[in-house]
């Protein structure tokens, strides 16, 4: 039996929702190690008007980091002026969000598709 691997992995996935909005899914931990891959996709992503939703379903562990550069995407899809909104926050970084006043910052969703709805 072979050991896990101890590296977390982030896989980052960039498509276009069937309403207009560009979706950013990703799946594993959002943290210090993988933030980079998300920053790398994010910064290759055009900001339109028709907005980009961030698919969190998948995520199963985000620091500090990874809210930093959730905050990070934000500011800049306002400055490019594109409406911007995270959905699939699990309960734990719900919850984070809540103790962080985050939700003061991010418009969240329970779902993709009520955040498509939204912008």
């Amino acid at each position: 039996m072979s050991d896990p691997d101890p590296d977390p992995v982030l896989t980052v996935t960039t498509e276009p929702h069937p309403a207009g909005p560009t979706l950013i899914t990703l799946v594993g931990e959002l943290d210090f190690s993988t933030v980079a891959d998300m920053h790398d996709v994010i910064r290759d992503t055009d900001f339109t008007p028709v907005g980009v939703v961030i698919d969190l379903t998948g995520v199963l562990y985000c620091d500090s980091a990874g809210i930093t550069e959730l905050v990070t995407v934000s500011q800049h899809a306002g400055n490019a002026g594109s409406p911007f909104a995270l959905a699939g926050l699990s309960d734990n970084l719900r919850r984070v969000f809540d103790i962080a006043g985050l939700h003061e910052v991010f418009s969240s969703y329970p779902t993709v598709d009520q955040a498509v709805a939204a912008l």
